[in-house]
């Protein structure tokens, strides 16, 4: 059974964080409250995390994961990050958006796309994710626990619109931690923005994508 951590939504107890941030140290996998839907993660430097993750959403090795990063000079370390990139980046984070970028040298090969070396990263505005972030010192990987966009649903189904209790007890046994901030699950997921090539593109539109497609607009 998964270790329960009841936090405060807006101003997380600092030493509930710091047990949070040793788990995710040792490997463990983490059911997780993000700005858009509950996420399920680690560690990214863990690589015995990262494939319980892909275990639990029946995802190949071929298929990439997103992860979070606590600001945008914090991407610049795991991704290539090219002017125009950056004046967008800029305006929208943090929020709910996930920017494709090549990838840098430390993001490991179980989390991005092989074929093309890329990798998505978001900055969530997120008060919880932002202590876990800053306390680990590390990104940490996020794929939804409940919205099964990517066609490979967990088995059995969980409802595709769970209660905050009803995907507790669904993941309990399936991951280490269970972070609780209180707070039904969202539904919505980010907006995907491609800034790999001259042109961005609005890869799926998602929560705020209006202020996406603005800002394309106006500086591409």
């Amino acid at each position: 059974m998964a270790t329960i951590y009841s936090v405060h939504p807006k101003d997380p107890q600092t030493r509930i964080i710091g047990q949070i941030v040793a788990m995710l140290r040792d490997g463990a996998v983490i059911l997780y409250p993000t700005d858009t839907i509950y996420a399920i993660g680690c560690d990214l430097n863990s690589k015995s995390g990262i494939q319980r993750v892909r275990q639990i959403k029946q995802l190949s090795n071929d298929k990439p994961l997103t992860f979070l990063c606590p600001s945008l000079s914090n991407i610049a370390s795991y991704a290539i990050v090219s002017d125009p990139a950056y004046r967008i980046m800029r305006h929208l984070i943090p929020g709910p958006y996930t920017f494709l970028l090549p990838a840098t040298k430390l993001v490991p090969k179980l989390v991005m796309n092989p074929k093309r070396r890329t990798t998505g990263i978001r900055v969530p505005d997120h008060a919880v994710c932002q202590a876990i972030l800053s306390t680990l010192e590390n990104p940490i990987i996020s794929t939804s626990a409940h919205v099964f966009d990517d066609g490979t649903p967990l088995a059995p189904k969980v409802p595709e619109h769970p209660s905050r209790v009803e995907l507790f007890d669904f993941l309990d046994k399936m991951v280490d931690v269970i972070v609780d901030n209180g707070e039904e699950p969202g539904y919505q997921m980010s907006t995907i923005l491609d800034l790999t090539e001259e042109e961005p593109m609005v890869v799926r539109r998602g929560l705020g994508w209006e202020a996406v497609e603005s800002w394309v607009e106006v500086l591409s």
